[in-house]
């Protein structure tokens, strides 16, 4: 989690809601991304997708099956449904996110059964962090 809010730092620092994720595969980060929606004008542009992106290109794979994400706060809709199709094996999370958050706060896409993939799921790591470093971002907004 500490890599993951390094990259937090760098989205903060550009403006971007910081949220960093990286993608770890034995024992290796293969990924580091964080938030690049207003930098690239992307709704899409989440951490967790292009951590997602970025691991798929290095292994030549779509499939992340030994592969393991932290990310600062818990992933949306859009991101967990990622998650499932790049087959992610097990999702660590820092801060809960009761308005979009769909890993256990709104809704548990990646734990649902219906699915063809689900994944472990741990929240609260480096929560206070996380959460600290969200809160003082939206408080500079104001």
């Amino acid at each position: 989690m500490t890599e993951a809010l390094k990259e937090a730092e760098k989205a903060y620092k550009i403006g971007e809601v910081p949220v960093g994720a990286v993608i770890v595969r034995d024992n290796e980060v293969i990924a580091r991304c964080h938030n690049q929606i207003e930098k690239l004008n992307d709704a899409t542009a989440h951490a967790e997708i292009l951590a997602i992106k970025e691991a798929s290109e290095k292994l030549k794979d779509w499939r992340l099956t030994d592969c393991f994400l932290y990310v600062t706060l818990e992933p949306c809709p859009m991101c967990a449904g990622a998650l499932i199709q790049a087959r992610v094996r097990s999702l660590y999370f820092g801060a809960y996110d009761s308005q979009q958050g769909a890993c256990g706060s709104v809704l548990n896409i990646v734990e649902n059964p219906s699915f063809n993939h689900m994944m472990d799921v741990i929240g609260g790591i480096e929560e206070k962090k996380c959460i600290n470093l969200l809160d003082k971002f939206f408080s500079d907004l104001r």
